[in-house]
């Protein structure tokens, strides 16, 4: 990337006016989109090709955020935009302060060396009348028997591969599927076989791969369509979810505190939802213990190594922006109970605001037994209902819909669950098994793809001083200390540096990472942490020489530790979309920086390796990922033991009997 200084619009542009009360890390207002929008036309930055491929917030420094929070004066508010020229494909990073309404810096990318900014809608929607126009495109379905005006085109990130006609170059991979009639869902109709490469600068087919003939599978896959799915089952009875007397959190802009639980709301249009200064209320104290959690990247590896297909590899924020496809929730479908929704506010593809209603959604539930004994010896009989606090939004991206909850729990839990659903990418399959995809329906496949989430987690246990230990159960020898073979340990190796830190999940071995501040301690003496539990499912499983192992470096262990930067936001580097990989963690980790007692970023890699079912068809259920952080040490002993009995109006059964006080 190359800087330039820029003049500042005119001084006549005002700031846009903020709340007395509003705080660095709120979202951006509709109020600010356009003061960004403002300043950059009156900076002459943009003209009737200029595209806003991105604008979000620039979070001011972790160390600015927390001096401000201590009484400190307040950060400046910036912004930070990708602007696209349509027309001629230049491209440019631009650093707004909305405080002092000018430009602060620009830098023009170098689509060569930096890669290109995430795909616009407005080059999605050119590709089909791009093709149509293609002579090559439409001999290709012509051959088929195809009429073009049934052929949904669907324009796919084309990965970096090295082709000389594409180094430097806006360009995509389009597969074609047909749609029978305007309700008719394409998925179920894939023209395979068949690969057209487009340029969408000049806004033409340059390439067509034309593989082989193959049979457009036939069977529907409207699940929305009665006809086809059947009747609908009758036995379901209504369950009811209400809170006579409201929900037992608060909210104030976007601060949010439950029980003993405050956080801060955040969303941008690249990772969506993002939580910030997550603390838990430990007698008179906020103990912090996460600054800011995000998925901050996602990559949707294909395992199909077909000449139409061996370049499917889908990085689902970097390259399409997972908070641009947010969904507007709806109680009843998305969320069920006493919901609290936030509104996203994001900018379109020409700079002006606009809002997504109920872009998040927020809610507490009942989530069984939090603890439990019958004494035999004092004759207690005590039980107690977990909730946990629910904060989610979901987005759709293609075929595939994500959504992503995170979860309080009343004991200090935090977990983060993805939800796969959707319909899966589908392929002709017309002789059967396949190695490298499932028949699903009758000719039709689902190739072979993993679902692979890098959470970013900014640390900050009691503090930004914090250190990583791996902690394995391991079996103890037999020998003096153990002589009948029974005893087992926790082994603890302490990450100290950057390069050791690359590391695998090891389920064998029970292994979880401790992040300890080494400063305080609890009563007991003992380290005051928080532990990262992974399901230590599959990491990227391409082989190494390939393209998308370069590119998605990240995926290959289950966790990074890095120290803090402000400027490392995402493990695959800032611009995804084409770039020939080794940005993001593999460069930062590079530098093999100490890591033991600092402020310390983790980087946890989770996910989903799927081999499609036939019941994933016509749409899929929800399958799972994700992790789990819990406290070790971090309370001097249960934090629970406050929680009250649940009284009898809330579990009578329909039928009471004399005993049924189910908690008295």
């Amino acid at each position: 990337m190359t800087l330039t200084e820029h003049p500042g619009p005119a001084a006549a542009l005002a700031a846009p006016g903020r709340a007395s009360d509003a705080h660095p890390l709120d979202m951006l207002t509709g109020d600010e989109i356009t003061a960004v929008r403002g300043i950059l036309d009156a900076a002459g930055l943009l003209g009737e090709s200029v595209r806003f491929a991105y604008l979000g917030p620039r979070e001011p420094a972790k160390a600015d955020v927390l001096a401000y929070t201590s009484g400190g004066p307040a950060p400046d508010r910036r912004a930070q935009a990708l602007l696209l020229d349509l027309a001629t494909g230049e491209s440019s990073d631009v650093t707004v302060s909305l405080t002092d309404a000018k430009v602060l810096g620009l830098v023009r990318i170098d689509p060569v060396v930096d890669g290109q900014p995430p795909i616009l809608d407005a080059e999605f929607e050119a590709v089909e009348e791009i093709f149509n126009a293609d002579e090559g495109w439409c001999a290709a379905l012509a051959k088929r028997g195809l009429d073009p005006a049934d052929v949904r085109a669907v324009p796919l990130s084309a990965g970096s591969y090295g082709e000389p006609s594409e180094v430097g170059r806006r360009v995509v991979r389009s597969l074609g599927f047909v749609q029978n009639h305007p309700s008719d869902h394409a998925w179920a109709h894939p023209v395979d076989g068949l690969v057209a490469y487009v340029d969408l600068t000049d806004r033409r087919v340059t390439r067509i791969v034309d593989d082989k003939v193959l049979p457009v599978p036939a069977e529907s896959g409207n699940f929305h369509d009665l006809e086809y799915v059947g009747p609908q089952r009758t036995t379901l009875k209504p369950i009811e979810i209400t809170q006579p007397e409201g929900p037992s959190f608060s909210v104030d802009g976007n601060l949010v505190r439950w029980e003993n639980w405050s956080l801060r709301v955040g969303f941008n249009m690249r990772e969506g939802l993002t939580l910030h200064q997550i603390s838990f209320r430990d007698g008179e104290k906020d103990r912090p213990i996460v600054y800011r959690a995000s998925v901050a990247e996602m990559v949707v590896p294909y395992a199909d190594p077909s000449p139409v297909r061996y370049w499917q590899n889908y990085f689902d924020t970097g390259e399409y922006m997972f908070g641009r496809y947010t969904n507007s929730l709806a109680l009843g479908c998305d969320c069920l109970g006493e919901i609290h929704y936030f509104d996203v506010v994001l900018p379109d593809e020409l700079g002006n605001p606009r809002t997504i209603r109920n872009g998040i959604c927020m809610h507490e539930e009942d989530y069984g037994v939090l603890w439990k004994h019958s004494d035999l010896f004092a004759g207690s009989n005590e039980t107690r209902r977990q909730r946990r606090l629910v904060i989610s939004f979901f987005t759709t991206i293609g075929n595939y819909d994500y959504g992503f909850y995170w979860y309080l729990y009343l004991d200090g839990t935090i977990q983060l669950e993805s939800k796969a659903t959707g319909v899966v990418f589908t392929s002709s399959l017309p002789d059967g098994p396949h190695d490298f995809a499932t028949e699903i329906a009758p000719g039709l496949g689902a190739p072979y793809h993993q679902h692979l989430f890098s959470a970013r987690l900014d640390m900050t246990v009691d503090g930004t001083v914090n250190h990583v230990e791996e902690v394995d159960a391991v079996t103890a020898p037999i020998g003096p200390d153990n002589p009948y073979g029974n005893g087992f340990r926790a082994q603890r190796t302490r990450l100290t540096r950057e390069s050791e830190a690359a590391r695998l999940a090891d389920n064998s071995k029970g292994r979880v990472w401790h992040i300890v501040n080494p400063e305080t301690r609890n009563r007991l003496g003992g380290n005051v942490a928080y532990a990262l539990h992974p399901e230590a499912l599959p990491v990227l499983l391409a082989d190494e020489s390939s393209s998308i192992h370069t590119r998605a470096a990240f995926a290959t262990k289950h966790l990074w530790v890095t120290r803090y930067d402000e400027a490392e936001r995402f493990p695959a580097g800032e611009l995804v979309n084409q770039h020939p990989g080794g940005a993001g963690l593999p460069a930062w980790t590079a530098a093999d920086r100490d890591i033991d007692g600092q402020d310390i970023v983790l980087w946890h890699t989770f996910g989903l390796t799927h081999f499609p079912r036939p019941e994933d068809w016509p749409v899929m259920p929800v399958d799972y990922a994700g992790f789990t952080l819990k406290p070790v040490g971090f309370f001097d002993r249960n934090p629970t033991l406050d929680v009250p009995r649940t009284t009898k109006a809330h579990c009578t059964p329909a039928a009471p009997t004399p005993d049924s006080g189910c908690c008295n």
